[in-house]
């Protein structure tokens, strides 16, 4: 068993062992980007990376506080759905109107990695492996579709 400071001070290892892995990988636009804290450029919206006990999952996450609002949000993502398909080469969970780990109901299109454990060091080049593509995925995508978002 972790206490909850080494708990935390594994994760924040694991993540900035990830940030320094991706740091010389440019963006879409050949930009210089902090990956582990990937900025959209638009409220409410996130691209979110988790590293837990069991699982790695990477998402898109819409958080607007008005449901009906962020039903339309991923409305439009939906519309885009073929585009992100394009990019990640796979198919993504598209979830409207679920609860997070705060109990904020969200909105969100994700793909988990089940069977890793950020605690276990030997399966975070697994976890990286995970990751990475995705996020140079998302990056692509966002690229993309941004401009459609940016009047929300």
């Amino acid at each position: 068993m972790y206490s909850k400071a080494e708990t935390s001070r594994i994760r924040k290892d694991f993540w900035i062992a990830f940030g320094q892995y991706m740091k010389p990988v440019p963006n879409a636009q050949g930009r210089r980007v902090n990956w582990p804290n990937y900025k959209t450029g638009i409220k409410d919206i996130y691209f979110r990376m988790k590293a837990e006990r069991g699982f790695a999952s990477i998402g898109i996450e819409i958080t607007h506080a008005d449901e009906e609002f962020q039903e339309l949000i991923f409305e439009q993502f939906t519309q885009l759905r073929k585009i992100l398909e394009s990019c990640t080469q796979e198919k993504w969970d598209w979830k409207l109107h679920v609860e997070n780990e705060v109990g904020q109901v969200i909105s969100k299109i994700e793909m988990v990695k089940k069977g890793v454990n950020v605690m276990e060091k030997k399966d975070w080049p697994a976890i990286i492996s995970f990751l990475k593509p995705r996020i140079i995925a998302l990056d692509e995508f966002w690229d993309l579709v941004k401009p459609g978002f940016e009047d929300l």
